[in-house]
């Protein structure tokens, strides 16, 4: 286990270059800061320059792959960050200086136990993209398919263990402060960072996972998962089918291709509706880099690293909050909350549903360019505090997902209305699954998987209560109060016997 010193001696190191980028300051300015984590602030910003402008996202990057991870999380966290804060990590991108091609050869061979050359027909040595854990190479396999080749960075995952613990660390130690940074439960914070980044570092996982997604969107026209290469992947090196098309952010090379942008827009929006709400599993890094158009058209998505999962009541929820905030139903979105127990019982639901309709009607009847999914999430955050709401962290991926889309989705298209855009998809599926017959299907599945299982609850009752053997039953026997045994009458009880032992003992030797 990690010394004490360790830990404090790493934050004191991270500390120092947040505060050369001014990124200390709303910690220590913030009235709600404890005093002993505001004392370590200071300690680890005297004497260093700080700039005016804080700048989160630059100094993320500059401690490290684990801290850009971290960073990206905190991203989706302005309730707990600041605003500001929030807004600037979401600039950070992976983008890190390539590893040298010797040495990735060197990883790819480790992990096939064979040569590249017997994988491989071709393999760049230059990287098409060089992330935080992994780089990505261009490649041509034996039997002639073109590829990209995922290799992660040697060493990376000794070093993302160690910070992580640390992270640990100081959350568990924050978190016992209590109070206000309680309430926003830091130690979660690291504990879904940590499983996300579990994922992204072993590489049969990511696999998996574009396999599950690939299935789940089959029906889905116009979105495509590339194939994974299962024979040339595993946990340190993923084979998948090399994609030619357009970054969705070149808007300028979409147009010139002839795409219509406004039916891309539509697509992506209720590509990860699809997925996040009638699948429950969802891309959960949809950033403009990892997003193409073919010249068909399809919109292909890479990069499996980070998905969610949902589950069905949950989605429930999610889209009757969704589409209760489209239509106004305030009521109905904190009737939910309650239910989903993300209010405490002792609030009252008519004053939550007020302080939801602060938040919604300002964007009621608003162009279509002023409306934000995020600021409604902005301002969703603002009122946690009042109605002691924790956070929920199998929404927190969500929020950020949401955001995400929204953002590539005004590039291409900047009239897209989200609201108008989603509303129809989840008011149809509100309908399949709230629908009677719906209900009905509901209740014949239940009852069939109940009868499915009276046989081995037959077999569990008749082994607790056995048939009768040949024996005739006993009589019934007489209720005898019997001594409780304790404190003197044990003592009592313990001379009795033994006297009468005793006496037996005596009148045996006598007859004999």
């Amino acid at each position: 286990m990690t010394a004490h010193i360790t830990h404090i001696w790493r934050l004191l190191k991270w500390g120092r270059i947040l505060a050369r980028h001014g990124a200390l300051r709303g910690i220590e300015r913030d009235p709600l800061t404890p005093a002993p984590v505001r004392r370590l602030v200071r300690l680890a910003r005297l004497g260093a320059r700080v700039p005016r402008q804080p700048r989160y996202a630059d100094a993320f990057q500059a401690i490290g792959p684990a801290a850009i991870k971290l960073g990206q999380t905190l991203a989706t966290r302005p309730d707990l960050v600041g605003e500001e804060a929030a807004n600037d990590l979401l600039r950070l991108q992976d983008a890190l200086p390539p590893v040298p091609f010797e040495t990735i050869r060197a990883q790819i061979e480790q992990s096939f136990g064979r040569p590249l050359e017997a994988l491989y027909a071709r393999f760049d040595e230059v990287p098409v993209g060089a992330a935080s854990i992994a780089q990505v190479h261009r490649a041509l396999t034996t039997d002639g398919r073109d590829v990209a080749v995922k290799v992660i960075r040697p060493g990376v995952i000794d070093q993302f263990n160690r910070d992580i613990q640390t992270y640990e660390w100081a959350a568990a130690h924050v978190e016992q402060l209590g109070g206000e940074i309680a309430r926003l439960r830091p130690r979660l914070v690291i504990a879904n960072m940590k499983r996300w980044t579990a994922r992204e570092l072993d590489l049969r996982r990511e696999a998996a996972s574009a396999s599950e997604l690939a299935e789940a969107m089959e029906a889905m026209p116009g979105y495509r998962i590339p194939a994974i290469d299962w024979d040339r992947t595993t946990g340190k090196v993923m084979t998948m089918e090399w994609i030619d098309g357009i970054k969705i952010a070149d808007r300028a090379a979409l147009i010139a291709a002839g795409h219509d942008l406004k039916d891309l827009a539509a697509r992506l929006v209720n590509a990860f509706l699809r997925q996040a709400i009638a699948e429950g599993f969802f891309h959960a890094d949809m950033h403009q880099g990892n997003l193409f158009v073919t010249a068909s058209g399809e919109i292909v998505a890479i990069d499996f690293g980070i998905m969610g999962r949902i589950d069905r009541r949950a989605r429930m929820w999610l889209a009757e909050i969704l589409y209760g905030l489209i239509t106004g139903n305030y009521k109905r979105v904190a009737e939910i909350h309650f239910e989903a127990q993300y209010v405490p019982p002792h609030h009252n639901v008519a004053e939550f549903a007020t302080a939801l309709r602060a938040v919604g009607e300002p964007m009621r009847g608003k162009a279509a360019s002023e409306l934000s999914v995020g600021g409604m999430l902005d301002g969703l955050f603002a009122i946690t505090r009042d109605f002691d709401m924790q956070t929920q962290p199998h929404l927190l991926l969500l929020q950020k997902t949401m955001v995400m889309v929204e953002g590539v989705a005004h590039r291409l298209d900047p009239d897209i209305n989200m609201w108008e855009t989603s509303g129809p998809y989840v008011k149809g599926w509100l309908r399949d699954e709230l629908g009677p017959e719906a209900k009905a299907a509901d209740t014949l599945i239940e009852n069939w998987r109940t009868l499915q299982r009276l046989p081995g609850l037959i077999k569990r009752i008749e082994d607790a209560f056995p048939e009768q053997g040949g024996a005739p039953p006993p009589p019934p026997l007489t209720e005898v109060k019997l001594i409780r045994v304790g404190g003197g009458w044990r003592y009592a009880l313990v001379a009795v016997i033994a006297a009468a032992a005793g006496a037996g003992a005596i009148w045996g030797a006598q007859l004999l």
